[in-house]
Formats: C-alpha cells, structure tokens, sequence
C-alpha cells in the first residue's frame, strides 16, 4: 500500500513539475487561463461595450468602405468593425487596436474563426500611443472627451480621410453626415484639407488676394481685386475639394478645386469659375 502510495504521489509530483517548468520556460498554458491573468496596459479609457451588429454595418456603409480600403478601428474590442470591414466590404486590409489584452486575445480568434486573420491584424496597444496615418477609413467607439482628445491627431490625417463614430460626435467639429438604426447614432466626418491663411489666385481675367480663414470643413474670408474693396468669401472643403463663392447677390462667382499642398487647381464644372489656380503665400 505504501509503494503504491508513493507512486501515485510521484506520478502528481511530474505533474506539478511539468507545469513549472512550462512557466519559468516561457510555455504557454491554455489561452482561457492566460487571459483571464493579463490585464490592461493601463486603467480603461473606455468600458468595454461591443458596438451592435447593425450598427456595424451602417458604420461601414456610411463611410462608403471599398476594396482599395484600410480600415483602422481604436478600441476594437472584440474585433467586430475590423473583421467586417474585410469580410462583409471586402476592405484590402484592417488593424484594431485596444488596450486589453483579453479582447485582443478574443479578437485574433473571431479574425481566425472568420477566415480573414491574414488580412486582419490586432495590437494590444494605447489608442493614443497608436499610429493610424495608414487608414483611409478610421473607425470608433469611445466617449466624448477621448474623441475630443483624439480629435487633433485626427485631422492630421491625409484629406479625405474617412472617419465614422458609433454614439459619439466630435465637439464643435460638426460631422459631414449623421445616421441612425433604432436609437443608435453614426456620425461621418471627412478630414478636410488645410487652407486656412493668404493664397494668391490667378484667373482669366486677372489676379486675386484670397485669405481664407478656415473652421473645420467650413471656410469663409475675403477676396481683394487690384485693390478694389474686398469681397466676401464663403464655403466648404470635403476632403481635398473646396467649394467656396466669392461676392454676393447677382455678382456671386462660384469656385471649385482640389487642394495639393500648397496649390489649388480649379476641378472644370459647370456654373463653376474655369481655368483658375492658386499658391499659397
């Protein structure tokens, strides 16, 4: 009895040795318990609250996601927006990024059970820490104050950049398109190029000082001619294409252009100014 005793004591011995050696080696143990061990980066921005199902798919049609797309989504939970956006939109590419590693964890395994893991990529990383320069559509589910936090790095991004939040808007920065399903909310802005300050336009008929004073994707200023006295001057950006008229009443010339840098060329359309462009000062 003794020996058989001491047997089965080994036998639980080996076990519990196994399993140290698997810690101190770096092995892993199953992925449920890992996770359940890991904790966040830092304290949670946001509560974890995944974004339903059809609101997914009005985010993702609201931002019009194409083929050519990359879609980055901050916050990504369990991976939903980012796996849809490749699966049901057939977007080239999507990285999600979130602070939990457990959601992360969760996320790669709904990427893998979708069979889109190789084009959807997850990092367990600090949203405001994160380079998303790369997307063309930038998606979000947070709160009012971090999407005002964000809101700076945001409108860095490339014009016409594509930028859709679940609930929450952006301040004062009034979005370019709202819809809803039910009683939840999606915002659409656009990133507008950068136009604010003195431009010099050439036209036709003569040349122009332009100052454009800019808030957003809404722009107005002044027009001075030869030194005649200024005319007002009012418009938009969405993306890269401004539209703006200059005068009033009768004597209203519209313009409209694409900006690329540091120079605005006339986009031909009618009713529209022809054959204009301009340089910044």
């Amino acid at each position: 009895m003794f020996d058989s005793a001491l047997r089965r004591f080994g036998t639980g011995l080996h076990y519990v040795l196994f399993f140290l050696f698997l810690v101190l080696a770096g092995g892993s143990w199953p992925a449920a318990t890992a996770q359940a061990q890991a904790k966040p980066l830092k304290p949670l921005d946001v509560p974890y609250v995944p974004t339903p199902r059809d609101v997914v798919a009005l985010m993702l049609e609201v931002a019009n996601v194409q083929p050519s797309d990359y879609v980055i989504d901050l916050g990504s939970g369990d991976g939903r927006i980012a796996i849809a956006a490749v699966r049901d939109r057939g977007a080239r590419g999507a990285m999600g990024v979130d602070i939990d590693p457990v959601r992360i964890g969760e996320a790669r395994g709904n990427a893998e059970e979708a069979g889109v893991a190789d084009k959807v990529k997850f990092r367990n990383q600090d949203l405001f820490e994160t380079d998303f320069s790369k997307a063309s559509v930038l998606t979000m589910y947070l709160l009012p104050h971090v999407n005002l936090r964000l809101r700076p790095k945001v409108l860095d991004l490339a014009p016409g950049t594509r930028v859709v939040s679940h609930a929450f808007d952006m301040g004062d920065w009034e979005s370019d398109a709202h819809r809803q399903v039910g009683t939840y909310d999606v915002y659409l802005w656009i990133v507008p190029a950068k136009v604010d300050g003195q431009w010099r336009f050439s036209e036709p008929d003569g040349d122009l000082a332009v100052e454009f004073r800019q808030e957003f994707q809404k722009v107005h200023g002044t027009a001075e001619k030869d030194g005649q006295a200024p005319l007002p001057l009012t418009g938009e950006l969405r993306g890269s294409v401004i539209r703006f008229a200059i005068g009033e009443g009768s004597e209203v010339r519209q313009h409209v252009g694409r900006v690329r840098g540091d120079s605005i060329v006339a986009i031909p359309e009618d009713g529209s100014v022809q054959g204009w462009r301009a340089s910044r000062r």
